[in-house]
């Protein structure tokens, strides 16, 4: 797996962090088929003496993304990487019954055969606008963006509807954690 370091707000990156988080990816990189072709983008940054780690991993298919802050880097790290491999094994199986049909994202991860599966959980916050962000809609039905949206671990995501070709938002209700959709007209 190829990683690129970045710090944020003076956050200087040792040999030492570099290295725990190189040999805690290797948890993630079993679960792709070809793990050298897939790249890793770590964002480390410090406020208040909270650590934050963005661990962003894109594919051409999907993107996983974990975020997490924590007095301890390390234990950040920990919660990050468990955060993803929990993503992947919670959608791997949706992901090959969904996009079948697409090319190639079948073929992207390993079968659950080839896995060794065992359970994990972990945890997020924000605040005021700190990113203007652009994204390539791309057609989908609802059930799909839901999915795509909790691969990314974000409460929201934006489509193009598979039905209308209007764009649409599928987000989670806080009160009873069920999908709900906005439409454009």
């Amino acid at each position: 797996m190829k990683i690129n370091f970045r710090g944020k707000n003076g956050f200087v990156f040792t040999k030492a962090i570099e290295s725990y988080i190189s040999e805690k990816l290797k948890r993630v990189s079993q679960y792709f088929n070809s793990p050298d072709e897939v790249e890793a983008r770590i964002v480390c940054s410090v406020l208040h003496e909270i650590q934050t780690i963005e661990i962003t991993i894109p594919t051409k298919h999907t993107i996983l993304r974990a975020e997490v802050n924590e007095h301890d880097l390390y234990t950040a790290v920990d919660f990050a990487i468990d955060k993803l491999e929990t993503q992947i094994k919670r959608h791997k199986d949706k992901i090959n019954s969904l996009y079948r049909q697409r090319e190639g994202i079948a073929d992207f991860f390993k079968s659950n055969d080839e896995l060794d599966i065992k359970g994990l959980e972990a945890e997020i916050v924000g605040t005021n606008l700190v990113k203007n962000k652009k994204v390539e809609l791309e057609p989908m039905t609802a059930d799909e963006a839901a999915m795509n949206m909790e691969l990314v671990d974000h409460d929201f995501y934006v489509f193009l509807d598979k039905e209308t070709s209007k764009v649409s938002i599928i987000y989670k209700r806080s009160k009873d954690e069920n999908y709900a959709v906005i439409q454009t007209e």
